[in-house]
């Protein structure tokens, strides 16, 4: 007999998704292609064409934060620690103190559906119409030039932006919404430089599933870290670790391409792409990155944009 089960280990991975909304790593890009091109000593394009993914508008999320554990009784053996069933007398006052802390955890229940609404823009994530709100929020923004609501949080985007480099530039940004969940970032330094960063293009980091933004370098983490608990389950169960476990039904895949292209002149510094710069037609120089479930670091590069 298993210590928990693993229906009961998908469970628990789905709250933690719920936890990651209330804790800023509320949206993760899906199936998608992107570029960033520095295209002169003071100005850039930007595009992104595929999916996001928003956690609070998807079945996980209200699973996560309306449908409470039902009661189960757990009892181990003092000295060998394995599951065994319960007395009627210690189930009883399980139980008692289970429904001890009802008000607590439906107090709570309420203040993360507020916490929720607020992170994202005042959209109420259970009005039947959340999607439709945020579509038409995203589409008022310059750049945003197609939404389209796919089903279950995930949305279908076309995203360009032309802009200077006189100022830091992050992506994505939606009024309303804390910029805590950067798919993309340029900061600017002295000396003509840009570093830019991809940290949501990353299942996970290699150093540790738990490094990565608001616990995980992408959402993909999240069905990472159920299949993780599922293995752990049936090794627990059978003895053996080499089980194929099932990733958590309704985060998207993560998969795509990054690219930077630089404008005649600029100097690459720095990058961690596998295969490096690559001269680009007409001048300048291409740095590429693929995405997939594989991928353990993310996109990062440090670029001279100008003579010193």
């Amino acid at each position: 007999m298993m210590m928990f089960s693993s229906l009961r280990l998908r469970a628990a991975a789905l709250l933690t998704g719920f936890a990651l909304v209330l804790s800023g790593c509320f949206m993760s890009p899906g199936k998608f292609t992107s570029e960033l091109a520095l295209t002169g000593p003071d100005s850039f394009t930007f595009t992104y064409e595929g999916e996001i993914f928003f956690l609070g508008l998807s079945k996980l999320a209200r699973m996560g934060a309306e449908v409470e554990t039902p009661f189960t009784a757990n009892c181990f053996d003092d000295e060998t620690y394995e599951a065994r069933d319960c007395t009627k007398e210690e189930e009883a006052e399980q139980r008692k103190e289970w429904e001890a802390g009802a008000a607590e955890r439906a107090e709570k229940a309420k203040k993360d559906a507020e916490t929720m609404k607020a992170i994202m823009g005042g959209i109420d994530p259970s009005d039947p119409k959340a999607a439709e709100e945020l579509v038409k929020l995203l589409e008022r923004q310059k750049g945003w030039n197609r939404v389209v609501h796919k089903g279950d949080g995930l949305f279908e985007v076309s995203y360009s932006v032309t802009g200077t480099l006189g100022h830091d530039f992050m992506f994505p940004m939606i009024e309303g919404f804390p910029p805590t969940n950067p798919f993309v970032q340029m900061f600017l330094r002295d000396g003509n430089q840009a570093r830019i960063n991809a940290p949501a293009f990353v299942f996970q980091t290699s150093d540790s599933p738990f490094s990565g933004i608001g616990g995980f370098g992408s959402l993909a983490g999240l069905a990472a870290m159920g299949a993780a608990e599922d293995a752990k389950a049936i090794a627990g169960e059978s003895g053996e670790g080499n089980a194929a476990p099932e990733a958590i039904p309704g985060v998207p895949t993560l998969e795509g391409t990054f690219t930077i292209r630089t404008a005649p002149g600029m100097k690459i510094l720095a990058n961690n792409t596998d295969e490096g710069p690559e001269a680009a037609p007409g001048g300048g120089e291409v740095l590429r990155w693929s995405i997939t479930p594989r991928s353990s670091q993310a996109p990062t590069a440090l670029v001279v944009t100008a003579p010193r």
